[in-house]
């Protein structure tokens, strides 16, 4: 039996808009995959450029891949949740348009899911590398989490999360459901990998296997105002609350997560305290909304 008659066991969400100038090299990287039983969907965000022909060509080349043209552009985050929403395979993970995995990802990840039955997420080292695809470094996301306690594997995604790379780990898609997965608002990464801690362990394959490339039009170069319009396009808003939102999101993310009580009190203590030690921030961000309002009304 062919890999593209197999039952898929991965669903691959690559949410793209105007990807045209990597996205052929992240489906090959894909498609060079030890473990092959998996559905690929290409999420359009309406692209405007050469992305659409080029997802219907690998379409049309491979059933394995679908193209997910959406009519409007939902904004970045909202396209990431959309495919996740759609995966009914037992693992999930996104693939950035402008990334690549290594041929042997999906097999180190599924093989350690498989080991830790409690783990949540399985993401492999990161070698940074250039738009030319150049190796720059490798680098160290240091989220490898096998406590038992949630509170301590949530306040160590707090301490340590930079790049976020591993959002693109392998997932289990019905842990990946019970969270509120990527909201449209800055930093919406962080707050889902840490309520995603809550759920399960995550763990670091030492394996480097995924290529993350840095360059001058990805979202970790683009100004605060810029990503929040790659969020939200057309709906880009001068106030932003950023450590209130993600204060909120965290409380809300305790609430809902299946935790004992002692569990649940020691995170809300936690987040009590980081809020207290940071409370220079808070009220930074509250006097510049004051402001702002005063601005508006006058």
């Amino acid at each position: 039996m062919t890999a593209a008659r197999r039952s898929p066991r991965i669903t691959v969400g690559i949410p793209v808009y105007n990807g045209e100038r990597f996205l052929a090299l992240a489906l090959e990287s894909l498609l060079s995959q030890t473990v092959g039983d998996m559905v690929i969907l290409v999420g359009d965000n309406a692209s405007t450029d050469a992305t659409a022909d080029i997802a219907r060509e690998y379409a049309a080349r491979d059933a394995r891949v679908r193209h997910v043209r959406h009519a409007a552009n939902l904004g970045a985050a909202r396209n990431y949740s959309v495919l996740c929403q759609m995966a009914d395979t037992e693992f999930f993970r996104w693939l950035a348009a402008d990334d690549c995995s290594g041929p042997g990802f999906h097999e180190a990840c599924l093989e350690a899911l498989a080991e830790h039955p409690d783990a949540a997420l399985a993401y492999p080292r990161v070698i940074m590398i250039d738009a030319e695809g150049r190796h720059l470094e490798e680098y160290d996301e240091g989220l490898h989490l096998p406590q038992e306690r949630p509170s301590e594997r949530f306040f160590t995604v707090l301490r340590r999360l930079r790049l976020v790379n591993a959002l693109y780990g392998v997932a289990r898609t019905s842990v990946v459901k019970r969270t509120r997965l990527l909201g449209s608002y800055r930093g919406s990464d962080i707050v889902f990998l840490a309520e995603l801690s809550l759920h399960g362990k995550i763990i670091e394959i030492p394996a480097p296997l995924m290529l993350r490339r840095m360059h001058g039009e990805s979202y970790t170069s683009m100004t605060p105002a810029q990503q929040r319009a790659f969020n939200n396009p057309g709906r880009s808003r001068k106030l932003e609350l950023y450590f209130w939102r993600h204060l909120v999101e965290y409380l809300l993310a305790v609430a809902r997560a299946p935790l004992s009580a002692r569990e649940r009190a020691r995170l809300l203590a936690g987040l009590a305290r980081n809020a207290v030690w940071s409370r220079d921030k808070y009220f930074a961000e509250l006097i510049t909304a004051m402001r702002l309002l005063w601005r508006g009304s006058a």
